[in-house]
């Protein structure tokens, strides 16, 4: 990969401009090289023509070849103003086409190397003289090559013209698009961790206050009890945001050790079990240990957010008196997990996009950022596994299933 610097120290990748200055010379037979600003030539001489691959293996374009100076003065002089500028070498036309990103210029298109009419013995001699070829071998190659007229190169100047702007404001949209991500980014983590210590400092007062001051009136109490609800609510929501940032960043990990699914199980249901009683919803568990027979390399903390997640989203959309089915199970090297629930279900439409970062269900209790999903999904895919959803239609219940390998190296 042979790379510059443009304006502002934004890398340039010169392979770029490899493909369409080839096919450029190919269609037209010109003979086309890319040029920094610094006078190196990055790319070419790319030829299109029998005459341009005879030049090519002259010293026209050697490092001290007189095609080379020729160009770099061309380059030079656009550098200067701006503008392109054109030269000639013994009746050969050579021109230019400026490269801007941002409106900077970062680079020279140098092409050309044709006769603008018929040559002659006597010009193709002191041509061949210069660049070390025989005079009328260069000749028998010059008269069966057609010169390229004032309107034609004109025409030409144009397609490179255009050709050179479109690819330019490619990569000024992919440099944008970029930065707009890299921002969007750097806002999410920063907001993030900002809004988590003032949410610690409140949490950390309400729990003081209930253990410490005697006496409170009821009132005053269950007001205290909601405020660390919703306290912790938030905080919830933050963590989300700081996974999803992590996860758009590529900063999320996992650390793999020796993990008991029963245990990873046990941990994630405990935490969601209040819930589902107080919404008189059945929670079955096959086999009845749990799965503690089962041993994986994982990350059991990150494992344990999947599925207690899972469950969340089982509890909050199940109508009181349902019930959630969870079984665990090890079969073709891969551990499964399959939580189904009895709840609203998932429209056909809908499910392709369950994962997606901030999608929120619009019905019953819809809560959150809608973040939770697309944080599981992508916990699970750093564990090499899978993790995906079926669902026989709207009021049918859902499905969700983990797939992990027993042995994640």
């Amino acid at each position: 990969m042979i790379t510059a610097n443009l304006p502002g120290n934004t890398p340039v990748d010169w392979a770029d401009w490899e493909t369409p200055l080839l096919q450029f010379s190919e269609a037209t037979g010109l003979v086309a090289s890319a040029f920094d600003i610094a006078g190196v030539r990055r790319i070419g001489p790319k030829t299109g023509s029998r005459l341009a691959a005879l030049l090519a293996r002259s010293t026209l374009w050697a490092e001290d070849g007189p095609g080379t100076a020729i160009e770099r003065s061309l380059v030079q002089s656009v550098c200067a103003d701006g503008q392109p500028a054109s030269a000639q070498f013994c009746g050969l036309r050579v021109c230019t086409q400026p490269l801007l990103l941002g409106g900077k210029l970062y680079g020279v298109v140098v092409f050309g190397w044709r006769f603008a009419d018929f040559s002659s013995p006597l010009e193709c001699e002191q041509i061949a003289r210069q660049i070390g070829l025989p005079g009328h071998v260069l000749w028998n190659e010059v008269r069966l090559d057609a010169p390229v007229s004032a309107q034609r190169m004109e025409t030409y100047t144009t397609l490179l013209g255009t050709l050179c702007r479109t690819l330019d404001r490619q990569r000024e949209i992919i440099d944008d698009l970029t930065r707009v991500n890299r921002t969007r980014e750097l806002f999410l983590a920063t907001v993030s961790h900002e809004m988590r210590t003032p949410l610690s400092a409140l949490s950390l007062r309400i729990e003081m206050m209930l253990r410490t001051i005697p006496d409170l009136p009821p009132a005053v109490v269950s007001g205290l009890e909601t405020m660390r609800v919703h306290v912790r609510q938030e905080a919830g929501m933050v963590d989300d945001l700081i996974d999803a940032a992590r996860t758009l960043t590529g900063q999320m990990s996992i650390t793999r050790t020796p993990v008991m699914l029963g245990q990873v199980l046990r941990d994630a249901i405990s935490t969601v079990e209040t819930s589902a009683h107080m919404k008189r919803i059945v929670m079955q568990v096959t086999p009845a240990d749990h799965g503690d027979g089962i041993r994986l390399q994982a990350d059991g903390r990150r494992l344990q957010q999947v599925i207690w997640n899972l469950l969340i989203n089982a509890t909050k959309f199940t109508p009181e008196g349902g019930i959630i089915r969870i079984s665990a199970g090890c079969s073709d090297g891969m551990v499964a997990i399959d939580i189904a629930d009895s709840g609203q279900g998932i429209e056909a439409d809908d499910l392709p996009h369950v994962f997606n970062a901030f999608t929120l269900q619009q019905d019953n209790n819809a809560t959150g950022l809608g973040l939770g999903l697309y944080i599981a999904r992508r916990i699970v895919e750093l564990h090499r596994g899978t993790l995906s959803v079926s669902s026989a239609g709207r009021g049918k219940g859902a499905t969700f299933s983990i797939r992990l390998p027993v042995a994640a190296g």
